[in-house]
């Protein structure tokens, strides 16, 4: 075993007066009041979608989807060490019906590891994010846009393929070490979720990242859409329950793709060949609330051409 801290940080909010609202206590949170318009400043060690990527119905694995290009954006290569978490600073402007918030954060100083790049200057990343809260017909909505980008120690997929004629025997898992330099990578993505009804709601996203250099913490998705809904079950007496429906189709760049047909390893990819073919997901939940704070939760997930192979799988 190994003992990690996980959160460790401080936040300081200045309240900018007006209107106020009630919070509940929650992961990180207190409950209490506080103004609506407010600035925050947070400040230690977290998760970056503590504060970025949220999403009201697919977020948190610990309580909804369990598939990683659905309860996130799949081409958000958020900086963070090999279990997620990383050291920064995030700012967050917040109004009634929007909110801007930046961040600038350690990344890892090579791909999947556990050891932070202290070289903040020159390899570091910074993520913004755009949320816009409205209220057609009464029901609540929300669209979060986010780019973000990180210069990091990281190899090239082109070149790594480039570079097997040359060296006889090897392949581009191989001779992508090789390749690896101070690179940056970025990409954007879109959040959207919506109340539909008193306990219906849907949710979208789409992602996108460059697909050049090598993924750094989080999965090998160059580009990935998801979609689906989340139904509390109340029209069955069990308003506490929760069904949720979702699917997700996902790929990588064509160098990133002949860097896996070469042998090419990532981080959650990559079997020696491939037969490129988009990765299709199809996940369905059930949580069952047994008492207040504990749920049971059965999950089912179907995976067509898994990690972009059409020659493997279904799983």
């Amino acid at each position: 075993p190994r003992y990690n801290t996980s959160r460790l940080y401080l936040r300081q909010t200045f309240g900018l007066g007006g209107e106020r609202e009630k919070v509940e206590s929650d992961l990180g949170q207190l409950s209490g009041e506080r103004d609506i318009s407010r600035i925050s400043i947070y400040a230690g060690k977290y998760a970056v979608q503590d504060f970025f990527d949220n999403n009201a119905y697919a977020n948190d694995p610990r309580v909804d989807f369990l598939n990683w290009s659905i309860w996130g954006a799949g081409a958000f290569d958020y900086p963070a060490d090999n279990v997620g978490f990383t050291w920064g600073l995030t700012a967050e402007l917040n109004q009634p019906n929007w909110a801007v918030r930046a961040g600038y954060f350690l990344v890892a100083n090579q791909p999947d590891t556990n050891v932070y790049d202290l070289d903040i200057i020159n390899r570091s990343g910074i993520v913004g994010e755009l949320e816009l809260r409205y209220q057609p017909f009464d029901r609540k909505g929300t669209t979060r846009l986010g780019v973000w980008a990180t210069r990091a120690w990281a190899g090239s997929y082109t070149d790594a393929v480039a570079l097997i004629p040359q060296n006889p025997g090897l392949n581009a898992n191989d001779t992508i070490p090789l390749t690896r330099r101070a690179r940056t990578k970025w990409g954007f993505y879109a959040s959207i979720d919506q109340e539909l009804a008193d306990d219906i709601g849907a949710f979208a996203r789409l992602s996108w990242n460059d697909g050049r250099s090598e993924i750094l913490a989080f999965t090998d998705i160059d580009a990935s859409l998801s979609a689906g809904v989340s139904i509390k079950g109340t029209s069955w007496g069990r308003p506490d329950d929760t069904v949720g429906l979702a699917g997700a189709l996902n790929g990588v760049s064509p160098g990133h793709a002949s860097y896996l047909a070469n042998g090419g390893l990532g981080l959650t990819a990559g079997d020696g060949a491939l037969t490129y073919a988009t990765e299709v997901v199809a996940e369905a939940y059930y949580s069952l609330r047994l008492a207040k704070g504990i749920y049971v939760t059965a999950d089912y997930q179907f995976i067509g051409n898994p990690a972009y192979n059409a020659v493997r799988g279904p799983a």
